[in-house]
């Protein structure tokens, strides 16, 4: 059977003493400035009503958004026996555990937060923080790929994997294909949206488009993603990730169908 060799990438990107530094931290780390020099940009090329002040505030609490979220998000989702019978587990952080849509809700209580403080558009605010998004999902699921994490099911394709603690057979490299589809592909379609069709003009059509565009993109990639082993296949054959998805899709279909002009 052809397959890939596995690039083993020790997770550890730098190491001075006891002190490490892994590859999935400078993920979270270059998604969060990388993004925030994005939303600068869109306000400053665009008549947004949020100034680079209002990002300078909100970068600060939807990082705290996406790391207490994520966790927890983590934590009720996808292991609540194990952390009801564990507690103390749930602050170890560098033990692993973020969950994706534990740190959207963490960001969307960020950035309405400020929109209400700042009595900005919550629609215009969440625009920004949509376009921005896809950027830490292509680094984190390539800090996925990394750490030999959240692997495919068993394929016989050409390009399969053997991941370590994967077992000897060949996988998905699902990691990738999330990168593709819900950073690369992502940012690309909403960044022509915005340079082509003016979409920041319509306060919520940005926002609407990364909901439904991420969700599609994860129930997609789901059917080739490993599922957890804790949790298996849930109702009729899908995924925890798959039905943690519908409610965005659905959310993101009713923000770009009533998606308005701006004033």
């Amino acid at each position: 059977m052809l397959t890939l060799v596995y690039p083993v990438i020790d997770p550890v990107a730098i190491a001075i003493g006891p002190i490490a530094i892994r590859w999935y931290a400078l993920a979270y780390i270059a998604g969060i400035v990388l993004g925030w020099r994005y939303m600068l940009h869109l306000c400053r090329a665009h008549a947004t009503p949020v100034t680079a002040k209002d990002i300078d505030d909100l970068v600060v609490w939807a990082t705290l958004g996406i790391v207490l979220g994520g966790r927890l998000g983590y934590v009720l989702f996808y292991k609540p026996g194990y952390f009801v019978e564990n507690p103390a587990e749930i602050l170890q952080l560098w033990k692993g555990g973020m969950a994706f849509h534990g740190g959207l809700i963490g960001v969307f209580v960020a950035f309405i937060a400020i929109a209400r403080r700042r009595d900005l558009p919550w629609r215009a605010v969440g625009d920004l923080v949509a376009a921005a998004t896809p950027i830490g999902l292509l680094l984190g699921r390539i800090a996925n790929f990394i750490n030999a994490e959240l692997y495919g099911r068993t394929t016989d394709v050409p390009w399969a994997m053997v991941f370590p603690g994967g077992g000897p057979l060949p996988r998905h490299p699902s990691q990738l294909y999330e990168a593709a589809l819900e950073g690369l592909i992502l940012f690309l379609v909403i960044h022509y949206a915005i340079k082509r069709k003016d979409a920041l003009d319509r306060h919520g059509l940005v926002g609407g488009l990364f909901l439904a565009g991420y969700a599609i993109a994860r129930i997609a990639v789901e059917f080739f993603r490993e599922p957890d082993a804790h949790l298996g296949f849930l109702v009729a054959g899908t995924t925890m990730g798959q039905l943690l998805s519908l409610p965005l899709l659905a959310l993101g279909v009713w923000l770009v169908a009533t998606a308005r002009k701006k004033a």
